[in-house]
């Protein structure tokens, strides 16, 4: 049951995703922008293509998700979903009328961006400029709009993975996984989060609603925000999501890239297990490199129930993730302290110029 797949983005994840086509016989086709994609150093093939052509055509899901609007609109106006107060804006003074009539504290993203590029908080009117300045940076595409969202003021934030199956199975809900971020990037994620059976109810419910709207089959990264008044949608990846990678530690009895395959071949998942409590700490780079490399493997390497993994991207950048740390123990460990210490792993691992 050989498959050829074609990797529409080749980044960390898109790495791992390769891994696990390699382990059960499948062929893949990397491809994205620029030569040497951490997913093309271990593909069979790889292109590098123009990914922003707007004449190649895109899946329902990938579309609605990669832009904000669509997706929220799906989420709130379609399958009426908690969401947060919301508008959007196309110009700076657009911005400016949306901050006013959802109110400060906001959060400014751009529709479509990646790992919290161009996102920011804005405070008071003095910050409006510069969140639009910096949402145009940041955003991806040949349209500029931005989403401008109500702050939610919420205890907690988790990723509930969500597996779509084919052919009548089940939709599966892996434990939920708990995470932090920075710039609008996650920084750590551990699993599992600390739910109320209420709430995640709630969260299964509303992810399998949006993602039966969205149809296909695969793995969906869809996030919440956790409140006194309830769940709150807030974004959806279809695909294997960003802290997730927490499952590269061995909490469960498939990583997140394993089910993403499995299930978009069709091959049947008969349930997802917690095996151990684990965590995710991202290693950073500080500055502008052509050529970065690491110090400080051999202190990590060294830590008991301690793992990493090493992107290879060919360049850095200030704040670009680089690696992550994973710590692991088993299920009557502390969350907290194993979270602790994937966060001090990371901070063995120097990436210089």
């Amino acid at each position: 049951m050989r498959k050829k797949i074609v990797l529409l983005g080749s980044g960390e994840l898109g790495k791992e995703f390769v891994i696990a086509a390699q382990r059960i016989g499948q062929y893949v086709v990397a491809v994205d922008s620029y030569e040497n994609a951490p997913a093309m150093q271990v593909a069979h093939e790889f292109e590098v293509i123009n990914m922003l052509d707007g004449t190649e055509p895109s899946a329902k899901a990938a579309n609605f998700t990669m832009n904000r609007k669509a997706i929220r609109d799906l989420a709130a106006k379609d399958l009426g979903l908690r969401t947060a107060n919301y508008r959007y804006a196309t110009t700076k003074e657009e911005l400016e009328k949306a901050v006013t009539e959802v109110g400060t504290p906001c959060v400014v993203k751009p529709l479509m961006s990646s790992s919290g590029k161009g996102q920011s908080t804005i405070k008071t009117e003095s910050d409006i400029e510069k969140a639009w300045n910096y949402a145009v940076e940041g955003s991806r595409g040949d349209i500029i709009e931005v989403i401008v969202e109500a702050f939610v003021n919420f205890h907690s934030e988790i990723t509930l993975l969500t597996v779509t199956q084919k052919n009548g199975l089940p939709t599966l809900f892996c434990s939920p996984i708990g995470h932090r971020q920075e710039r609008g990037d996650y920084q750590e994620s551990w699993q599992p989060a600390k739910v109320s059976d209420k709430d995640i109810l709630e969260a299964q419910e509303m992810a399998k609603k949006v993602t039966e709207a969205l149809g296909g089959a695969g793995i969906f990264g869809v996030e919440f925000f956790l409140t006194n008044e309830g769940v709150y949608f807030s974004e959806l990846s279809p695909r294997p999501h960003d802290t997730g990678m927490v499952t590269l530690a061995g909490t469960q009895n498939f990583n997140e890239f394993e089910l993403h395959l499995r299930a978009i071949l069709g091959l049947p998942i008969s349930e997802i297990t917690l095996e151990k409590v684990g965590a995710s700490a991202v290693i950073l780079a500080s500055e502008n490199s052509d050529n970065p490399t690491f110090t400080g493997i051999e202190k990590i390497a060294a830590l008991p129930k301690t793992d990493f993994r090493l992107f290879g991207k060919p360049t850095s950048r200030p704040y670009r993730r680089m690696g992550v740390a994973l710590t692991y123990d088993n299920l009557n460990a502390s969350v907290e302290e194993v979270v602790q210490k994937a966060k001090d792993a990371a901070s063995l691992i120097q990436v210089n110029k």
